[in-house]
C-alpha cells in the first residue's frame, strides 16, 4: 500500500510513502515545451502517475484542494490536473481525497495563511530538504494524512 500526496500544478509537488515505509518526494516539471500543445502537460502528468504506480502500486492519493486561484489560467490548469488525476484514480481503482489549503498550512506551520517560504522552512525544520514550495506542500500533506514518514 503506497500513499501519494500531490500539490497539483505546472510544477507538481509529490511525496510518496511506500508500503515499506520508505518515503521520497520531489517536483515534476510539467510545463509544455515550445511548439507543443498545452495538453502535453496532462500527458506528462499521467506518465508520472503511471511510472510511480508501476514501481509501487498506489492505493490512495491525497491532493491539495484549491478553491481560489491567482487567475483564470491558473484555475484552468488546476482543473485540468484535477480532472486527469480523478480519471486516473478511477481507471486504477485508487481512492483520492482533497485536503483544503488552509488545513494543510495550519497543520504544518500553525497558521492557515502561511507563505511559501514558511512552508519550506517548516519542512526543513522537520528534516526534509524540499527543492521548492510545491514539494514542501506535498510533504506537508503526506505527514498530515499518514504521520511522520
Amino acid at each position: 500500500m503506497s500513499i501519494l500526496a500531490l500539490d497539483l500544478g505546472t510544477n507538481c509537488g509529490f511525496a510518496l510513502r511506500t508500503n515499506t515505509d520508505f518515503t521520497f518526494s520531489g517536483t515534476w516539471p510539467l510545463k509544455s515545451k515550445r511548439m507543443e500543445s498545452v495538453g502535453m502537460r496532462y500527458v506528462r502528468f499521467r506518465e508520472q502517475l503511471d511510472k510511480l504506480h508501476r514501481a509501487e502500486p498506489i492505493t490512495v492519493v491525497y491532493f491539495e484542494e484549491v478553491r481560489r486561484h491567482m487567475g483564470v489560467d491558473a484555475a484552468h490548469m488546476y482543473g485540468g490536473y484535477l480532472a486527469h488525476l480523478q480519471a486516473w484514480c478511477v481507471e486504477h481503482e485508487v481512492e483520492n481525497q482533497g485536503v483544503p489549503v488552509g488545513e494543510i498550512k495550519k497543520f504544518w506551520t500553525g497558521r492557515g495563511n502561511a507563505k511559501k517560504d514558511e512552508m519550506i522552512a517548516e519542512a526543513r525544520r522537520r528534516g526534509f530538504d524540499p527543492v521548492d514550495d510545491n514539494e514542501a506542500d506535498a510533504i506537508a500533506i503526506l505527514v498530515l494524512k499518514v504521520g511522520k514518514p
